[in-house]
């Protein structure tokens, strides 16, 4: 008898320790993220954001006496390598996956990640990829759907425009902005005019801006991808085009601004981040950028930052470090910067993933985003 509750305890004991162990062990994020390929800028700047926000978090202690593990592979800005590279990150046991951000490659990735029920963080900005139903796609951009509204609201109401021209990458990216700008100018009665499309990796604008310039509308609005908007911008002012310049993050972005130079000033935009935000914890988030990395975030920065700072959050609220917790805790409640400075902007996630929180419209001034309205919610909490 004495043998026999001796060997029950030790099979209770070991039964025991893998829990004990697993709850001392890192909380692994998994970044899905475009290192390489038509999109770097973006995936570089989102997992420079992920991991400042990772080192300063592990250094305070980490999350309910936890700490970060950061594991980065490169999507190379292609779907099937962004779907391979999901599965291998399910396959490391990954509690979320960051990525990727370009958004034809989000669609099909996403299948993993909801597979093995693990949040999938994106910056993505399609509306489709929220449209599907996932209930583990987290978006930390604005939908399309949330953001062209405000954009063509801008062109008509405060450019006084009543008609325009839009130039767009043929990706699901552009093509599912350039739906959404449609549907939204259709219900403001903003007439659209040349309706030109180009190719990721376009070098040659020329045609496309000689387009725009022959047509009567009274504006122009760029949905293209950064490399893209900048040799678009410079071929724009080759041709002294002299209309207004409307984009949406990616022409005003620092990458586009830099690339573009003297050609971007005066280019306005609807963003729905910017570290030229008029607030102490952007302006503190800014210094800390630039000075880790020798260059200024864009939202993509941003966006990675915010990334480890709601997983934070929203855990310790709940009490534990739990995927499925998370993602459902996460929904349909708000975060307040007040209470969490690193999350950096009040927001709060609607049920299909989806941010709520203020944004912007910039202009570009002297190689800087200068902003001119902030734009409230959509649903204010």
């Amino acid at each position: 008898m004495k043998t026999r509750i001796a060997r029950t305890a030790a099979a209770l004991a070991l039964a025991a320790a893998p829990a004990l162990v697993s709850a001392q062990d890192p909380i692994k994020l998994v970044n899905v993220l475009e290192l390489s390929g038509a999109i770097a800028t973006a995936g570089t700047n989102y997992r420079n954001g992920v991991e400042l926000a990772v080192r300063e978090i592990n250094a305070a202690g980490g999350v309910l006496g936890r700490k970060f593990e950061t594991v980065t592979l490169d999507a190379q800005s292609n779907a099937g390598v962004s779907k391979a590279m999901a599965q291998r990150a399910v396959d490391m046991g990954a509690f979320a996956v960051i990525g990727p951000t370009l958004s034809g490659a989000m669609v099909v990735s996403a299948i993993e990640t909801r597979r093995a029920e693990i949040p999938n963080f994106t910056g993505a900005a399609a509306a489709s990829i929220t449209q599907q139903g996932n209930p583990y796609v987290i978006r930390t951009n604005f939908t399309q759907a949330t953001s062209m509204p405000k954009v063509a609201r801008y062109i008509k109401d405060d450019l006084k425009a009543s008609s325009v021209d839009i130039i767009w990458i043929n990706t699901d990216f552009g093509k599912g902005g350039r739906d959404e700008f449609l549907k939204a100018a259709q219900k403001l009665g903003l007439k659209v005019g040349a309706d030109i499309s180009s190719d990721q990796n376009q070098i040659d604008f020329s045609s496309a801006v000689l387009k725009a310039k022959q047509s009567n509308s009274d504006a122009l609005f760029v949905y293209t991808n950064e490399e893209e908007s900048a040799r678009l911008a410079r071929e724009l002012r080759k041709q002294g085009y002299a209309k207004p310049i409307i984009g949406e993050a990616t022409i005003i972005s620092q990458k586009a601004i830099e690339l573009a130079g003297d050609a971007a000033n005066g280019i306005r935009g609807h963003v729905a981040l910017t570290v030229d935000a008029p607030t102490a914890v952007m302006r503190a988030f800014n210094e800390k950028f630039q000075r880790e990395f020798k260059v200024k975030s864009d939202h993509n920065g941003i966006q990675g930052y915010m990334v480890p700072y709601i997983i934070k959050a929203v855990s310790e609220r709940i009490g534990k470090v739990d995927p499925k917790a998370f993602n459902a805790a996460l929904r349909d409640t708000p975060l307040y910067v007040k209470d969490h400075p690193g999350i950096l902007m009040d927001v709060k996630f609607d049920k299909n993933g989806d941010p709520d929180r203020v944004s912007y419209i910039v202009e570009i001034r002297d190689g800087k985003q200068v902003v001119l309205q902030t734009l409230p919610p959509n649903n204010p909490f």
